[in-house]
């Protein structure tokens, strides 16, 4: 077991950015390279090896990421898990559009691309053996989008984030690693077995668009509220708490989550903000709260966030 490493380009000149990340990428997971038009291309992330779980936690604004075929001894599988950003990714004849929680089985061994938003997504690349034996029909659901609002995809979901969370902790344990594989390989079929969900009616998909749309314009308004939604899109406050139910949130947690998203992004760019006007700034009543929330979500405070 290795430990974590992170790595970012804030201390690289902006016109070397993308040719150290492309480097980067490159030693981590052989053949894969990164386009982006953005000048002021910025990245983080975090690495770590876990047993057979070679695990990336990436971070960056909009980009294309691409890998050429990567052959090694064993056959592999690569996971890519949505956490924050949307992705199209594109293997063979296939094509998924990735919305956060939902993720994507592809084989390192042949090529594939994503087009991303700003982003955030947990990587991970392993045997593939072990799986198939957990889930013979693995084939069948490769390089196809497997929603993760399932119950066992949140099990899952909520399984990698604590992993992560306890990566910078952890001491090299041989016995602690071989059990979380086992753990993994186990919920990865966990989610699979009911993650593949026919995809939603159009009617049901634009309000979502709508609705998500509406929180984003909309967050630095205190009074944001599931009423308000519902009656900005012309539906009841049943048919929004459903739509959000099914996302495995509710109405409420979710402004609460983007709220502090927006927070962690502005302390990164701008980090002389005020915290407590940047709390007001994002339609919390309350500094103390928005700090008590913030920690909660990313285990240390604002001040601290913004200093590491």
């Amino acid at each position: 077991m290795s430990a974590v490493q992170k790595f970012a380009t804030d201390a690289i000149a902006p016109p070397e950015r993308l040719r150290f990340w492309n480097g980067l990428v490159d030693r981590i997971y052989g053949g894969t390279y990164v386009n982006s038009l953005s000048e002021d291309f910025a990245g983080e992330m975090w690495t770590w090896r876990v047993g057979d779980l070679d695990m990336i936690r990436p971070r960056s604004n909009a980009s294309m990421v691409g890998r050429q075929p990567h052959y090694t001894d064993e056959e592999r599988v690569i996971l890519h898990l949505q956490c924050r950003g949307t992705s199209q990714h594109r293997q063979g004849a296939m094509e998924s559009i990735l919305e956060p929680g939902d993720f994507v089985l592809g084989s390192p061994h042949t090529s594939y691309l994503m087009n991303l938003s700003a982003h955030e997504l947990l990587v991970v690349e392993f045997p593939r053996a072990p799986l198939a034996e957990r889930f013979p029909g693995l084939d069948d659901l490769m390089s196809r989008r497997l929603c993760g609002r399932s119950p066992g995809g949140r099990v899952f979901q909520d399984f990698l984030r604590s992993l992560w969370h306890q990566g910078e902790h952890s001491v090299e344990d041989a016995d602690w690693a071989d059990g979380v594989n086992h753990v993994f390989y186990d919920l990865v079929a966990l989610a699979m077995r009911g993650a593949n969900r026919p995809a939603e009616a159009v009617g049901d998909t634009g309000l979502k668009r709508k609705v998500l749309a509406l929180v984003e314009t909309q967050l630095c308004d205190p009074e944001l509220r599931t009423v308000g939604l519902a009656q900005a899109c012309n539906t009841s406050v049943r048919t929004i708490q459903n739509m959000f139910a099914a996302m495995g949130k509710t109405p409420s947690g979710y402004i609460v989550e983007r709220r502090l998203q927006r927070a962690a992004d502005r302390l990164n760019a701008a980090p002389a903000t005020s915290i407590t006007e940047l709390a007001f700034e994002l339609g919390f009543n309350d500094s103390a709260y928005f700090a008590r929330c913030f920690r909660q979500k990313f285990g240390v405070a604002p001040r601290d966030w913004r200093r590491r």
